[in-house]
């Protein structure tokens, strides 16, 4: 398989990074993805609902995976929940994490901080304007996340077909590529877009190591093309999987209903509710449109493999 900057940079074998999803990038995953040769990611607060043990959790989840792997893996961190707040962004220092993933936010707030202590920093952008912000505030590379992705997304709805190559024509330092991506075929094309790496989510939910309620993982195997939706464009756009929880947000979208009505019925628990909870039917269950592809629940280096081993059969079929 080709090898690229991101490779170098992050000094891992395949340029395949695990995206960091709260409440379920685990320690188990990370360390999975790594030993195959990728990226794994840890979340502070993978499986704790309590943000005030968050700390610990955080410290108890390096540690696990340092014990579970020696390669290297990172640590995802929202700047809109920890805002300027550092003491989590400290502890994976002094656990010795040398990368960090960072979004939704600003990359002026952190990188800084995070580079003069040694630390590469991938900061996720949906737009050609954050890339080069992103670029001018001395991030090492960029995760550009198209529209397809899971969770989060910008409201410019820029898909990842089209948002690639634009990135990659306006920085220098490499672009990874994110949403829609979760097999062999999508790797080669984004690569062939001028993307140096690929960020996956939703396809490593439904692997074995992830923390995800069983439900959820079978939801997304049952999963078909149009079985994701976004929700609250009036708010903050949100793709999820379709159930009864994005029907009445739907509904009232559609109706008009003011931001303060949706924000009552999209309480923070949801996202718990169905990843660690099970709850396909009242909670929000992020998952990318990719979900579609997604037939079974494998190993997580089962699925950076089968990526590897599928990029040399499909680049010498070209």
């Amino acid at each position: 398989m080709k090898k690229t900057r991101v490779c170098e940079l992050l000094g891992i074998e395949y340029p395949i990074i695990q995206g960091g999803m709260s409440l379920i990038a685990n320690a188990e995953l990370a360390a999975a993805v790594s030993n195959a040769g990728g990226l794994g990611i840890v979340s502070p607060n993978a499986g704790e609902l309590d943000w005030g043990k968050v700390a610990d959790n955080l410290r108890s989840q390096i540690r696990k995976a340092k014990s579970l792997t020696d390669k290297p893996f990172g640590v995802n961190f929202s700047i809109q929940l920890v805002g300027e707040d550092r003491s989590l962004i400290d502890i994976a220092i002094e656990e010795g994490v040398r990368v960090v993933t960072i979004g939704a936010g600003s990359p002026a707030l952190h990188t800084g901080y995070l580079k003069e202590r040694g630390v590469r920093v991938l900061h996720v952008v949906a737009s050609v304007r954050h890339a080069k912000g992103a670029e001018k505030n001395g991030v090492d590379a960029v995760i550009a996340e198209g529209y397809e992705s899971g969770g989060l997304n910008s409201p410019d709805e820029l898909t990842t077909f089209v948002l690639i190559p634009q990135v990659v024509d306006a920085v220098s330092i490499p672009v990874i590529a994110a949403g829609g991506i979760a097999d062999a075929r999508s790797l080669v094309a984004v690569l062939a877009l001028g993307a140096e790496g690929v960020q996956m989510g939703t396809r490593f939910i439904a692997t074995r190591e992830c923390i995800a309620n069983e439900s959820y993982k079978e939801a997304i195997v049952a999963a078909t093309d149009t079985s994701t939706v976004i929700m609250g464009r009036r708010l903050i756009p949100t793709r999820s999987l379709k159930n009864e929880l994005t029907n009445e947000v739907l509904e009232k979208e559609s109706a008009g209903a003011p931001p303060q009505d949706l924000m009552s019925i999209l309480s923070p628990g949801l996202t718990a509710q169905a990843a660690l909870q099970g709850d396909m039917v009242h909670g929000q269950a992020l998952a990318g449109a990719v979900a579609g592809m997604i037939t079974e629940i494998v190993g997580a280096g089962d699925v950076v493999r089968s990526m590897v081993e599928g990029y040399d059969r499909i680049v010498a079929g070209l």
